[in-house]
């Protein structure tokens, strides 16, 4: 029987965390009162509830919404910098070995600040978290689909010009529909031209040729979501039956699919926890792992979505292990870091968890 004590425990590997979308509810209403920035409430309870009830009632545009309070209150140098600084430290209470934050600059220039002034400042923070809790946590830039690809390709340039400072990798994120991710392919060709990591936001609320793009034109490294991917295979229950050209290219080239249970239940990408492909893509060997996405917007952590996966897919201990260890294998880091990582954290913890609770 594994608890959730024993989940919390557990050594955890971070892959897909937005920074505007795991603040804590009382560093918004600080931030605010001090900036004179107008919050639905200033009560903690019911601001909270306020941020949550998109996901809660799986309306993805109360969903988006909140997003416009958050980056609000992230508008200055030394908001930024608290704002990064306890989301490494709100990842660490959750036992997070390693983490890749994901945000988008552009969102974060409405004061005054430039696109390099607002990574720096993020940075800054991530350092001091990182100082205070020793988790190894990096940062991953993102560009908005619905820009203009002048305007990605320069967010591509600054994470390539921060790549000895912390940021390892580019991703672009924001509505599907209407903004395919070849739109931008100037963006990607950068990047890949200079031997840096992509991940795409890519089959969560659009269908397989997103994905199909985001992998063959785009060079994605790894897959943001990535739950469409299903329309592409024959299931019989759990078990599939058939897979197309595409899902067979993406489990045999080992393509990471960066899963997050809660939010793509939140809004609407999937209809159910049992109906999320995740069980499917993980009892056939696809290369998947739990994230948490936005942690305050659907009220959830690691910890909690690990606890959703043991719960309704029955995964046990090594189970757990194994999807850790999937993705710090797809992470941005260098290979000889990884394993240092795998070896002389993950596993050791995973042994030590297993003999504190007698598991064999």
């Amino acid at each position: 029987m594994i608890t959730y004590e024993m989940i919390r425990k557990c050594p955890k590997v971070e892959l897909h965390d937005h920074l505007d979308g795991g603040l804590r509810v009382n560093t918004i209403i600080e931030l605010a009162k001090k900036d004179n920035i107008a919050l639905p409430s200033y009560d903690e309870d019911k601001l909270k509830e306020y941020l949550v009830k998109g996901c809660q009632q799986k309306s993805l545009k109360l969903y988006l919404e909140a997003f416009s309070i958050t980056t609000a209150v992230m508008q200055s140098r030394e908001n930024l910098i608290r704002v990064a600084r306890e989301a490494v430290q709100d990842l660490a209470k959750e036992n997070v070995v390693y983490a890749e934050i994901r945000f988008a600059p552009s969102l974060h220039t409405q004061k005054g600040l430039n696109l390099e002034e607002v990574v720096t400042a993020v940075l800054k923070g991530i350092e001091e978290g990182r100082k205070e809790s020793g988790i190894v946590c990096t940062l991953i830039l993102c560009a908005m689909r619905n820009e203009e690809p002048s305007s990605t390709l320069e967010i591509a340039e600054l994470a390539v010009a921060f790549r000895e400072k912390g940021v390892v990798g580019f991703d672009i994120a924001g509505d599907e529909y209407g903004h395919p991710p070849k739109k931008h392919i100037d963006a990607f060709r950068y990047i890949r031209n200079k031997n840096f990591n992509i991940t795409i936001h890519a089959g969560e609320a659009f269908g397989v040729e997103s994905i199909w793009q985001a992998i063959q034109l785009c060079g994605a490294h790894r897959i943001g979501h990535g739950v469409r991917l299903v329309e592409d295979m024959v299931l019989e229950g759990e078990a599939i039956r058939k897979m197309g050209s595409l899902s067979h290219f993406v489990n045999d080239m080992r393509i990471p699919l960066e899963m997050c249970l809660t939010s793509n239940v939140g809004t609407g990408a999937v209809e159910s926890y049992q109906s999320h492909p995740f069980a499917t893509f993980f009892k056939h060997g696809f290369r998947v792992f739990l994230c948490s996405d936005n942690r305050l917007m659907s009220d959830t952590n690691l910890t909690k979505e690990m606890n959703i996966a043991v719960k309704e897919y029955g995964l046990n201990i090594r189970d757990l292990e194994k999807i850790t260890i999937n993705a710090m294998k797809s992470a941005f880091i260098h290979h000889d870091e990884k394993i240092r990582i795998i070896y002389d954290i993950i596993k050791q913890r995973y042994n030590e968890l297993r003999a504190e609770y007698g598991i064999h």
